[in-house]
């Protein structure tokens, strides 16, 4: 003879059934979800950043000179290859911290160079000097190596599309009187830590959902 579990008498509230609950579970999921795609795209932009370190190398390898790019942005083809520029004078300095060429620290010395009567001009490093003192350089023919400006859009910025177009810098290969010839940039110096980025995104999503899994499995035991 078998028995039924008596049945709820009128008024009496009903417990409702306990299993996964619905709505964090899905913002788990897709906060989850966000993760594993924000780290594909870090993959994606690891191929990219090796491509264009190559292209670099193959410029910086390269013994020709080109025309200097009047305007802003510099197409990466020209980025690490040899050019001149005529600088008439110099219209503002910006000095920054940097190295010459035997790894000694110093003051680059950036020079706002006017190549015109109008155009946004050039800017040239000349040289390491031991101080923020501007040199007594007044201008002229400056022969170099194009690398990426010192003011770079920052991430945010490109995403945002407030980015504005980067100017890039010549760096003398003989510096003005008086000072040292700075390190010229290369394409070994570019960070490529979108891998490690990508790891990171992908252990975020595991452990988010490992926590949520574990958590919901203690509130149902209890």
């Amino acid at each position: 003879m078998t028995t039924t579990p008596d049945a709820p008498s009128p008024g009496e509230a009903v417990a409702p059934p306990r299993g996964w609950p619905v709505i964090p579970t899905i913002l788990v999921l897709a906060a989850v979800a966000t993760m594993i795609a924000l780290g594909i795209w870090q993959l994606q932009r690891k191929g990219e950043k090796e491509a264009l370190i190559a292209l670099y190398e193959r410029n910086g390898a390269m013994s020709a000179t080109v025309t200097y790019p009047k305007l802003p942005p510099v197409p990466d083809a020209m980025l690490y290859r040899k050019s001149s520029v005529i600088c008439l004078e110099p219209v503002r300095w910006d000095p920054r911290s940097g190295t010459d060429r035997k790894g000694g620290g110093g003051i680059r010395m950036i020079a706002d160079c006017r190549t015109g009567a109008e155009g946004p001009g050039v800017l040239v490093d000349i040289g390491i000097a031991d101080d923020f003192t501007p040199p007594k350089w007044t201008g002229g023919t400056v022969q170099g190596t194009i690398v990426p400006g010192p003011e770079q859009p920052s991430l945010i910025e490109r995403l945002t599309g407030r980015a504005v177009p980067a100017r890039a810098m010549l760096v003398a290969d003989q510096p003005a009187a008086g000072l040292r010839p700075s390190a010229v940039p290369s394409a070994a110096d570019m960070p490529n830590n979108h891998l490690a980025y990508a790891v990171q995104w992908f252990l975020f999503a595991a452990i988010a959902l490992i926590i949520y899994i574990i958590a919901v499995r203690r509130r149902l035991q209890r």
